[in-house]
């Protein structure tokens, strides 16, 4: 019998599951000209971090990922000679070491990918000939092209995962404010129309979790199936 799975239902497309982009206010970027102004600080639903609106003098405007103690009117700089202060964007090669990063370009010109989260930096370990690297906020230490901008300082918001959300209710409207699947459920958990692994009084099913080799991605639930069993010949 077919079982719609949760993974099928959100591949589907369905508006479910769809981050309501409707609502974001746009993408945020680095600084695009080599000074401009804040003019707004602005929230959005799909950032967990404030932006800034930001103008340049040809009247042209764009968003940027806020850093922390920035202040509307304050001049922000990017560019090789910029100063190095906090909100301001500069190549991985121009900061030294040390140094607070974030909103870091994976590809030099894409506008800052790695390190956006509320009150996450980065912190730049050592440089070599074409290479620098970087500490991120999980530990994990990468390898940037110096060409890569990245903005001084920590990112705005940090505190948001200190206060609980005390309802359940509240934590579903926040996950379905930005398209996110909450609450995860376990599919030994489920009944048996829902999921492969369902349909016990208990969690404990007694039948095999490893999924058939030629199951369909849905299927693909359980343990990772051995290539082979038995004693090798």
């Amino acid at each position: 019998m077919g079982k719609r799975l949760t993974q099928q239902k959100r591949g589907k497309g369905s508006p479910t599951y769809k981050a309501p982009s409707f609502k974001f206010v746009g993408n945020a970027s680095q600084i695009q000209q080599e000074k401009g102004r804040v003019v707004d600080i602005i929230n959005s639903t799909g950032h967990t971090a404030p932006l800034l609106k930001v103008e340049y003098q040809d009247k042209q405007t764009n968003l940027v990922i806020a850093a922390d103690g920035i202040r509307v009117g304050d001049l922000l700089e990017r560019g090789d000679k910029a100063d190095l202060k906090r909100g301001n964007a500069l190549p991985l090669g121009k900061i030294p070491e040390g140094v607070s990063v974030f909103n870091i370009e994976l590809i030099p010109g894409d506008g800052g990918r790695a390190v956006r989260t509320s009150g996450t930096s980065a912190r730049i370990v050592s440089k070599s000939r074409n290479k620098a690297t970087v500490k991120l906020p999980s530990g994990k230490q990468k390898a940037f092209d110096l060409k890569c901008v990245a903005s001084i300082g920590v990112v705005a918001g940090s505190g948001r995962t200190d206060k609980p959300y005390l309802k359940a209710g509240i934590k579903k409207k926040v996950m379905a404010a930005r398209g996110k699947y909450w609450p995860i459920v376990s599919g030994a958990s489920m009944n048996a129309v829902d999921h492969p692994l369902g349909g016990a009084r208990s969690s404990r099913k007694g039948r095999p979790t490893i999924a058939p080799k030629n199951a369909p991605p849905g299927r693909k639930v359980g343990m990772i199936r051995p290539r082979q069993t038995g004693r090798n010949k």
